[in-house]
């Protein structure tokens, strides 16, 4: 993909995924069951509309830990991995700071208290949300690279991809309000501030290093079959 239109649609469709994911945390809240389920259903709509917008532009990564993934396994270059990251940076900063103009500015009342952004709290501390975000994220990526490689699956990735996350946002929602997504955590945290922009690293970590662990079982166990 040598077209430079796909780091915009990075920008864009990461921009989408943390607007509208944590946007629905902020009104919703996810304190309540059904609030919960809103919130991962937003995350994972988010995915499809995305996946069938840029998808035939970018590859629709919008996440840090897929475009490490891909790159790991062989799929893109160095110099495109970086431009992914750094679209996707941009489009989840600009998600939050218009999550932060609507709730400062206009008044819309953020029942997370953080602009959707992630923390430690309800996972037992740093150790804990380490944990499960390594293991959300790894599950995450392995059904991407799996999914993905697979050409018969080729119309229905998008909509595989998406329940994935939706079903990886219910368990982790209560816990640490899942990120599987540097940048997604990332736009929300800096104008959050406080204890989610401190704690923030773990939410860049742990993805990075779950979707590591998922290249190494994707490339040992699941494409070694083929």
């Amino acid at each position: 993909m040598s077209d430079v239109k796909k780091f915009p649609a990075e920008a864009l469709g990461t921009f989408v995924l943390t607007f509208m994911g944590c946007g629905a945390a902020v009104v919703l809240g996810a304190s309540t069951y059904g609030g919960h389920l809103a919130v991962a259903l937003a995350f994972g709509l988010s995915i499809v509309a995305m996946a069938y917008t840029i998808g035939s532009i970018s590859g629709c990564h919008i996440n840090p830990a897929v475009s490490l993934g891909v790159f790991l396994d062989g799929r893109m270059s160095l110099p495109d991995f970086i431009g992914y990251v750094i679209a996707q940076v941009i489009g989840a900063i600009a998600g939050g700071g218009l999550l932060f103009a609507l709730v400062e500015i206009i008044g819309i009342t953020d029942h997370t208290g953080g602009l959707g952004s992630n923390g430690v709290a309800n996972a037992g501390g740093i150790g804990g949300a380490l944990i499960i975000e390594v293991v959300l994220t790894f599950i995450f990526i392995l059904v991407i690279l799996s999914v993905t490689a697979n050409e018969k699956m080729a119309q229905v990735a998008g909509i595989v991809i998406a329940l994935t996350l939706t079903f990886v946002h219910i368990v982790g929602i209560p816990l640490t309000g899942t990120s599987v997504n540097p940048a997604r955590s990332l736009g929300p945290a800096i104008f959050a501030g406080g204890t989610a922009l401190s704690d923030v690293w773990v939410f860049i970590v742990a993805p990075l290093v779950g979707a590591m662990l998922a290249v190494l079982v994707y490339r040992g166990l699941v494409r070694s079959k083929d």
